[in-house]
């Protein structure tokens, strides 16, 4: 009788499984998508938390995940049970939000803890998908685990690559139409990444898109795919490549994706090319550092943009794609805001793929001047480089330094997303101010084994750069997208790496790697709520509402990139590509750990 009593509960607790994902994105009740929404903005419609009541928050309840290293991600939420995930090993759990998060059930991966090895700055991932009754796990070894969101049990399983080719995953998935759209990482092991799509019932691989080589192997059309309104041209990607280093380049989708329903396009951006010594692989390196709009359903590119021909800096081009309509030069576009590591933010129309704006986000950059944004100009789309902050130095740079270089290789922003405001028409930026010296030099390819091929030294950006302070490494910033400018800018001890929430209660919530919660005016930036959680937050901060109350809810974990010597335990300050040394001040502020805190007013 127990027993029945109890499984009666559960059916009770657990949500229907034949809604779809759509309708559920659209209840602000729910947080069933690790982006907010289809379009990426990490806006919520719930306003009980405003700008006058969030000083107010306090600690509902916390859960341990009983995982260490860095918790990029945050939870999802679908009826009233909530899906939380952790960093490697990927443990899955779902908790009863009637019951105070009781453990409904967990999902516990058996993973080979050689796969730790070949994952590039941290074993962190970025979270869980939900679709028509089943929750979407993609591990690390890229084994994609579908889900019983009941029961947790398995309905299939498949595995996406190969980690001893260190082909590995850190990203969520996107769940669209019947579909799951998945990437991979491994640029900094020369893998060839590629995009997939796989049947959600089945697992079954409907396509497969790489982002260099032939032609049809990256399903680009040379006359019906084009590049800033032009046709690509046959063999766009093998022409920019010097013999067969394309077989090796990286451009790995190892970021966030984003989707049209009236356009049925998927947006994406591609990683750096392999290897970091620009000196081995002349040429633009297409489609590396890369935005791509793909056909759900077939995968075909409809059109590709390149932010970073030949990257010199790891500028990798994986940031979200926020997707918006909004007003330019009086008439309303379908636009695409994006945010990228080499400094620049961008505006393009998501329709045609052409280049509206680009402008730095961050004052400190210097590789670049700015982008040329003229649709006459025979250089249109490319941007102006500095040649005193060239690490190639016309191809005779090997073992020698670059100093000074603004951004440094984490980004002006890295993975943590971006939120925007319909109600400002503000993008909320969580952005790094750092800066570096890059040394490459020349590197041979092993399957398997790293194939990075430079040296960095990671630092604040200099006072004056953008802030007065000296020592300041990141900012929130709020951008208007369509000006191409900077609203304001809260200045941080430390990178911000935390994805940001914007809500209706015009309050823009983030974490900083120190482990606090910051909540903030959305019109002006003023500071109106701060609480210390138990780690650094990494996480990404969500919202939901549960019998009848808003809450707020943040994974906390320190770790990522910029976190990784702490996470990992590392003391050479050349570790973790130079974020050992540049973050090593860190350790006085927080420590190790992985819990979430869920908050509500009063």
């Amino acid at each position: 009788m127990r027993g029945c009593l109890a499984a009666l509960l559960f059916l009770v607790a657990v949500p229907a499984a034949a809604e779809d994902l759509a309708d559920r994105i659209a209840d602000p009740a729910e947080w069933a998508i690790q982006t907010g929404d289809y379009a990426n903005t990490r806006f919520s419609a719930l306003d009980q938390i405003d700008r006058d009541n969030v000083g107010r928050l306090k600690v509902a309840w916390t859960f341990s995940t009983g995982v260490l290293r860095g918790h990029e991600g945050g939870p999802l939420v679908i009826g009233d049970v909530m899906y939380v995930h952790t960093p490697f090993p990927n443990t899955v759990y779902a908790l009863d939000l009637d019951n105070d998060g009781a453990i409904l059930w967990r999902y516990q991966p058996q993973q080979d803890p050689s796969t730790i090895e070949v994952m590039c700055c941290d074993t962190v991932y970025r979270g869980l998908a939900y679709d028509d009754g089943t929750i979407f796990l993609h591990q690390a070894d890229t084994t994609i685990v579908a889900l019983d969101a009941r029961s947790g049990t398995v309905k299939w399983s498949v595995k996406n690559g190969d980690p001893a080719k260190a082909e590995v995953n850190t990203a969520t998935v996107l769940p669209a139409k019947g579909k799951l759209i998945v990437g991979i990482a491994g640029g900094e092991f020369g893998v060839r990444c590629h995009l997939t799509a796989y049947d959600q019932k089945t697992g079954a691989r409907l396509w497969r898109a790489y982002a260099t080589g032939p032609d049809d192997e990256m399903l680009i059309d040379p006359v019906k795919t084009t590049v800033l309104g032009k046709p690509v041209g046959p063999d766009s990607s093998l022409a920019t490549w010097e013999g067969d280093q394309w077989q090796i380049g990286g451009a790995c989708p190892w970021g966030w994706f984003s989707y049209d329903p009236a356009l049925d396009l998927v947006y994406y951006g591609t990683g750096n090319p392999s290897t970091w010594n620009p000196v081995q692989r002349p040429g633009d390196n297409r489609w590396s550092n890369s935005i791509i709009a793909r056909d759900l359903e077939t995968g075909g590119a409809r059109w590709v943009y390149q932010m970073t021909p030949h990257d010199e800096w790891d500028y990798d081009g994986v940031n979200e794609m926020i997707l918006t309509e909004q007003d330019v030069d009086g008439q309303t576009r379908k636009l695409l805001t994006h945010f990228d590591r080499n400094g620049f933010g961008y505006t393009l129309d998501r329709e045609s793929g052409d280049l509206l704006v680009a402008e730095k986000f961050d004052p400190a950059v210097n590789w670049a001047t700015g982008v040329d944004t003229d649709p006459a100009s025979p250089t249109y789309g490319r941007p102006q480089l500095d040649p005193a902050y060239s690490t190639d130095q016309d191809g005779e740079g090997e073992d020698v330094t670059t100093e000074g270089i603004c951004p440094g290789a984490l980004g002006s922003k890295n993975e943590q997303p971006a939120a925007f405001s319909p109600r400002t028409r503000l993008f909320y930026v969580p952005t790094n101010h750092v800066c570096m010296d890059y040394e490459p030099f020349r590197v041979k390819y092993t399957a398997g084994q790293p194939y990075v091929g430079a040296t960095l030294r990671l630092y604040p950006a200099p006072a004056g750069q953008g802030f007065e302070e000296p020592g300041i490494m990141g900012s929130l910033t709020a951008w208007d997208g369509v000006a191409g400018r900077i609203k304001w800018a809260l200045p941080e001890r430390f990178s911000v790496w935390s994805g940001v929430l914007a809500t209706a209660g015009d309050v823009v919530f983030y974490g900083t790697l120190e482990g606090f919660l910051k909540a903030v005016d959305a019109e002006t930036g003023a500071e109106l709520y701060r609480f210390k959680t138990a780690s650094g937050i990494v996480g990404n901060v969500t919202t939901y509402l549960h019998a009848g109350r808003q809450y707020v809810a943040v994974l906390s974990g320190v770790g990522g990139w910029a976190g990784i010597g702490l996470a990992a335990g590392l003391t050479d300050p050349y570790d973790g590509s130079g974020a050992v040394g540049a973050y090593e001040s860190l350790a006085k502020y927080t420590a190790n750990g992985g819990v979430l805190t869920v908050f509500e007013l009063p």
